[in-house]
């Protein structure tokens, strides 16, 4: 009887290293993966991570044994990955990383032709399957191995580039954490570009260079904990914003230019407003959470809102459907059709030095209008005794009163002046609560504590 691999998640592939993933089932799965495609050609790329040159060795190991040439990209974030598989016109793209799980962790991310996400039924499922089995077909002949690291890094940086005007940037000074993680040599890339354009920007950097042992913790900035050391540093050395990445950099995180951290829901906003104005008209993606700031913002100036469940597959697939230009997560995933319809973690901060370079305005004040309008109460997680039960207690008090119940992603209650959503982890007896309202007249943390108390919360 085969065994089962735990590492295949809702998602991706993550899992504890040599627990329920190693190099042999790393091999396991870039071989089956070229075997469900019958791929010609598979981009890999790998994290900053102490086991991640090893897996992603393995992976185009198995890659090669099912006939198929790799197409290696080294050191890179997952979103380089994504650009390669268009680039090189591959057939699928891994890239080795577990983005801001624990050291001990690895993982994979996986897209197939054209950068678009797995199929779950048809692609990941089937994957896994033959991963577990190793129903391996024969083979005429193996693949070779095409080092084009320096043609794939090249290629997106032009790519990242072209979604702004180079030389309407005005003298900047931004704070650039990159936190041991990937996103260091791909930075300096940009910043070569820019240099050789005349580009007057100071970059300060922090944790910047790839470092397998992370000495200043996982990167992930989403956790506030983690927001002072960007801030202070912005503060310390008066720069007009600060971006951190995840250990991947498929995710930027925005400090203003008092330090104060930028929630993710209202640089979807803003983001939307770039677009729009780049292209009256089109039409815009966001996640269910939290929307009215966004919603606003695009009927204001002429757009489509168009909403999608929450995940990157259920983004991408929408996003698709109706030729969005751009899609945004309060998570702070955002997707640009123009990148294959991938998300990039590199492009928004050069779209945000853009906006403050032809608005002449800070990034606070470029927010703190639409903060007002909209406030939200953040995303905040109970740990709650069942799930399904405790969502029903809070249903069961205010579905009567609500004039919306919206269950794309969790349930949505919306009333005359604010609106929650409620969803639970697909993972962890968790469930998720995000509240915002029109304006201050209600007390968003007196919802918090009503909704709070109807959530059976452990003693």
């Amino acid at each position: 009887m085969q065994k089962e691999l735990t590492c295949f998640k809702a998602y991706d592939i993550r899992g504890e290293i040599n627990i329920n993933i190693d190099e042999a089932i790393a091999y396991r799965i870039g071989r089956s993966v070229a075997q469900h495609f019958n791929a010609k050609s598979i981009v890999v790329a790998f994290d900053a991570r102490e086991t991640s040159p090893a897996f992603s060795k393995a992976v185009g190991l198995g890659i090669m044994d099912a006939g198929s040439d790799l197409i290696d990209i080294g050191l890179s974030g997952t979103e380089e990955m994504y650009w390669a598989v268009s680039n090189f016109s591959a057939c699928a793209g891994i890239v080795v990383t577990a983005s801001h799980n624990p050291i001990n962790y690895n993982g994979m991310k996986i897209v197939k032709s054209g950068s678009k996400p797995l199929d779950d039924d048809e692609d990941f499922l089937a994957i896994k399957s033959l991963a577990e089995s190793q129903n391996w077909t024969g083979v005429k002949k193996k693949g070779s191995s095409l080092d084009l690291s320096n043609e794939a890094r090249a290629a997106y940086v032009s790519k990242t580039l072209s979604f702004v005007d180079i030389n309407a940037f005005k003298p900047l000074k931004i704070v650039v954490n990159s936190g041991n993680g990937a996103a260091g040599p791909t930075f300096d890339a940009i910043e070569k570009r820019l240099n050789n354009n005349n580009t007057q920007i100071e970059f300060v950097r922090v944790d910047h260079n790839p470092d397998s042992t992370f000495p200043n913790g996982i990167p992930n900035p989403l956790l506030p904990e983690n927001h002072h050391k960007t801030a202070d540093i912005v503060k310390n050395v008066g720069a007009d914003f600060g971006v951190a990445f995840d250990g991947d950099f498929d995710r930027c995180f925005f400090f203003d230019e008092t330090g104060e951290f930028i929630p993710g829901e209202y640089l979807v906003g803003l983001f939307a407003s770039i677009f729009l104005a780049k292209e009256p008209g089109s039409t815009i993606v966001h996640d269910p959470r939290v929307i009215w700031n966004t919603q606003d913002i695009v009927t204001q100036i002429g757009g489509k809102a168009e909403q999608s469940k929450t995940g990157h597959a259920f983004i991408k697939q929408t996003m698709r459907k109706h030729e969005a230009i751009y899609g945004g997560e309060m998570s702070a995933h955002h997707y640009f059709r123009d990148f294959a319809y991938c998300d990039s973690g590199m492009i928004p901060w050069l779209l945000i030095a853009e906006l403050i370079s032809l608005k002449g305005k800070s990034l606070g004040d470029l927010v703190k209008d639409r903060v007002s309008a909209y406030p939200s109460s953040g995303e905040i997680n109970f740990t709650v005794k069942d799930a399904n039960s405790s969502i029903s207690s809070v249903l069961e008090n205010f579905e009567s009163q609500s004039k919306v119940l919206d269950e794309m992603d969790g349930y949505s209650l919306a009333f005359d002046n604010w609106r929650f959503n409620l969803r639970k982890s697909n993972t962890e007896p968790l469930v998720r609560l995000n509240i915002e309202s029109r304006g201050p007249i209600i007390n968003l943390q007196s919802k918090v504590k009503e909704i709070s108390e109807l959530l059976n919360l452990p003693e």
